[in-house]
């Protein structure tokens, strides 16, 4: 029982990392000269010629260990409970997409500050934000779908789950269908609907587990 409590309390990390990633975010710019929040995506600040690079990778630091920590308690909690296995299978992808953003962004960090892809490097970068998105689309539709099947007044936290992957997966599709609809002077706007998304559901995930007490 104590260990179900403890795990239940790391859920908070979370919301530790959604602060964390949203200082980086926010603060990062001031050590990039010349950079356009409004036109350029949030990746430009992390690269790894980025003046900015240092400044994101202390503000982030939190981020970059909550996230995974986060997903990977609730993912332990979710497969101990008598849940419906489109919820659990929903929670075992987005841990999935969660470990392959975390190492893979590592592993291949844009080289250059900007869009243009020149190398190895950048492609598998794209590869791997292609994975990301994709297993964070299926995984939020499973959980939509668990949430709408779920008739049990109990099970109530499992349709306000479903409704905050709804709107996470609504904020991704803003940004992907932005990307391509809005002028090149605005595309930061939109590119950070999806990169927000992602994190802030991770949030929301971890605030569960946080105030479970069983």
């Amino acid at each position: 029982m104590k260990d179900r409590r403890l795990l239940s309390i790391l859920g908070i990390t979370g919301a530790f990392s959604l602060l964390s990633y949203a200082a980086a975010v926010i603060f990062s710019p001031l050590a990039f000269p010349g950079y356009d929040a409004l036109a350029q995506a949030v990746s430009d600040l992390s690269a790894v010629n980025a003046p900015s690079r240092m400044l994101w990778d202390r503000l982030a630091a939190v981020y970059d260990t909550c996230s995974v920590m986060c997903i990977t308690c609730v993912t332990v909690y979710v497969s101990e409970k008598e849940l419906p296995k489109l919820f659990k299978l929903g929670v075992y992808l987005y841990c999935i997409m969660e470990w392959i953003s975390r190492i893979g962004y590592q592993m291949f960090p844009l080289s250059d500050s900007g869009k243009e892809i020149a190398g190895m490097q950048e492609t598998m970068h794209i590869v791997v934000t292609a994975a990301v998105v994709l297993l964070s689309i299926v995984s939020l539709i499973l959980l939509i779908i668990a949430g709408a099947r779920h008739k049990d007044p109990r099970g109530g936290e499992q349709r306000i789950i479903g409704v905050f992957a709804a709107i996470a997966l609504a904020m991704m599709f803003i940004g992907a269908i932005g990307q391509g609809a809005v002028p090149p002077e605005y595309f930061g706007i939109v590119e950070r609907f999806s990169v927000f998304a992602a994190v802030g559901f991770n949030a929301v995930l971890g605030i569960w587990l946080f105030t479970r007490k069983d």
